[in-house]
């Protein structure tokens, strides 16, 4: 019987995705460098960068509270530096990477400005617009749908996100305490 050894040379299809695999953990780890700078400012930690042919041409992180805008969100914020550096509102050929899977806000947003591809950590179960609460990004009423791929770093990406929420908890319920002692 004759046994052969397989092959350590990959297909140029497995390559491909290899390397696409080792792209995406990239870029999401700078959303995740963004959103660990959001929660320095005391802002939910989000954070998105926009890459056009291998380069990031946007990025961002939530700034809601910081700036009084509710529009501010992460994904919002790189999409609106992506548009600036191409000089276009259509980002066509653009991947969005974002630790949290957007709202229908921005879900609309990833629809209007054509961005091909969106990344995500984190599904979000509750207003996730992704597939998760909502699929406003492959609504066949809509006339763009985007390519989808998540749970790239996801588990730092919920750390990060569950641990603010739980100091953000404690916090409050902190200053309730403290209230309701003052008052007494």
């Amino acid at each position: 019987m004759l046994v052969t050894e397989q092959s350590s040379v990959h297909s140029p299809l497995t390559q491909s995705i290899e390397d696409q695999e080792r792209l995406d953990l990239t870029f999401m780890r700078r959303a995740f460098e963004l959103a660990q700078q959001a929660e320095q400012h005391d802002e939910i930690p989000v954070g998105a960068v926009v890459v056009h042919q291998g380069k990031i041409i946007g990025e961002g992180f939530n700034q809601s509270i910081m700036l009084n805008d509710p529009s501010s969100h992460a994904e919002m914020n790189a999409i609106r530096q992506a548009g600036e550096f191409l000089n276009n509102y259509r980002l066509l050929d653009c991947t969005l990477y974002v630790t949290l899977e957007p709202c229908p806000m921005c879900a609309g947003l990833l629809v209007h400005s054509r961005i091909n591809r969106l990344v995500y950590a984190c599904s979000d179960l509750k207003t996730g617009a992704a597939g998760s609460a909502f699929n406003l990004v492959n609504n066949p009423q809509l006339n763009h749908q985007l390519e989808v791929c998540s749970n790239i770093l996801e588990e730092e990406c919920s750390q990060l996100l569950s641990a603010f929420f739980k100091r953000r908890r404690k916090e409050k319920k902190l200053a309730k305490k403290a209230a309701k002692d003052s008052s007494l």
